[in-house]
């Protein structure tokens, strides 16, 4: 079989919708944005996957002699999605060699890693001894298990449907898988990268569990309760039987819910339609509000980024991931690149960015040797 050479190119993501909901059995709204990774890669006769990374001037090489692979550290996503193949019956008798290159902010909250899978299953299946080309969902099941089950990791697959699928998603997972795709007439993001280390552990650790704990204390207490079906204002009786955080806690839960289906009823009405902007960056800076009070994922250099953000022209904003430093995103139709420079000079560094495609892939001409 003759293999051509391939580009393989995959977003990041913002979550508009539902961020800190999707590990509670919540839905969430995600949209793929134009800041993308890209691996090129051909097949040859090495039996040795060799992969540089100049972006973190790094390189990746394991032989494909010896499978399946043993893993050599956490997250090792190159060689945990050779194993999951191989476990669907994909066999690797030849080499690759490639390289990786990309623009999403690293542990950042924008799906960095994720993009990286997607892409490197994408080239793995195509240059399989066995090749085939896969749907975009495939590749956001098979990304998950070599993340997030690989590894005993925890998360939803928000990261894995938006980057493969792209566009805007809403996907919700109870009682069973759900995706739908959208396709309204959204104008720009500003991305801004706050520069500081998101504390993903210690944010879990409180907002998750805290939550779960708070669940169960609930259902154990009344058993009608449920975070799918309960009113935000009927959560008023709990108010004496939790202590102040937790309520805190619970109600900003309960209003981002509310705030995703009103999100979500915009979407659909605004699919192939005109999309009130202005309504848009209102929700989106309310979901911000709750996440900052609330759930306390923010940090005051991101609460400046943002307030700089609109007094420059946004029309709304919020943290996007898992908080504790990373990313802002605001949506800026009209004068993106002013408000790009309200972010930096606040010291984020900013991306101006829009609602991209999912994954891709096309052919090369092999080089003249």
């Amino acid at each position: 079989m003759t293999y051509q050479p391939l580009t393989v190119s995959t977003p990041g993501r913002i979550c508009l919708f539902g961020e800190h909901q999707d590990y509670l059995g919540l839905p969430v709204i995600a949209a793929a944005i134009s800041c993308r990774i890209q691996i090129a890669a051909e097949r040859n006769t090495t039996q040795t996957v060799q992969l540089s990374l100049p972006d973190i001037n790094g390189s990746e090489q394991f032989s494909l002699t010896d499978l399946p692979l043993t893993y050599q550290h956490d997250r090792d996503y190159f060689r945990s999605a050779v194993n999951v193949l191989l476990r669907q019956g994909f066999q690797f008798s030849g080499g690759i060699a490639g390289e990786v290159r990309g623009n999403i902010p690293i542990n950042a909250g924008t799906s960095s890693s994720s993009a990286l899978l997607i892409s490197w299953l994408n080239v793995l299946t195509r240059l399989a001894d066995n090749p085939q080309i896969l749907a975009p969902t495939q590749l956001a099941e098979l990304a998950y298990e070599a993340e997030v089950l690989e590894f005993g990791e925890p998360g939803g697959m928000m990261d894995h449907y938006s980057t493969a699928v792209g566009g805007v998603i809403y996907l919700a997972s109870q009682p069973a898988i759900r995706l739908e795709t959208y396709h309204p007439p959204l104008g720009t993001f500003v991305l801004g990268d706050s520069q500081e280390p998101k504390d993903t552990i210690g944010i879990l650790g409180r907002v998750k569990y805290g939550m779960l704990r708070i669940i169960d204390q609930l259902t154990k207490l009344d058993p009608s309760f449920s975070l799918h079906t309960t009113s935000s204002t009927a959560i008023a009786e709990y108010k004496d039987v939790l202590p102040k955080d937790d309520y805190i806690l619970l109600s900003g839960t309960m209003a981002n819910r509310d705030l995703l289906r009103e999100a979500l009823t915009l979407l659909r009405a605004s699919d192939g339609s005109l999309m009130d902007d202005a309504y848009f960056g209102r929700l989106l800076t309310e979901h911000h509000a709750h996440l900052r009070d609330a759930q306390r994922i923010s940090t005051p250099k991101i609460d400046r980024m943002l307030d700089a953000a609109l007094a420059a022209g946004a029309l709304g904003g919020k943290i996007n991931g898992s908080g504790g430093g990373g990313c802002l995103f605001v949506y800026a139709p009209n004068q993106p690149e002013d408000v790009a420079e309200a972010i930096e000079r606040e010291g984020g560094r900013a991306y101006i960015v829009s609602v991209d495609i999912g994954t891709t892939a096309f052919e090369r001409e092999k080089m003249p040797v």
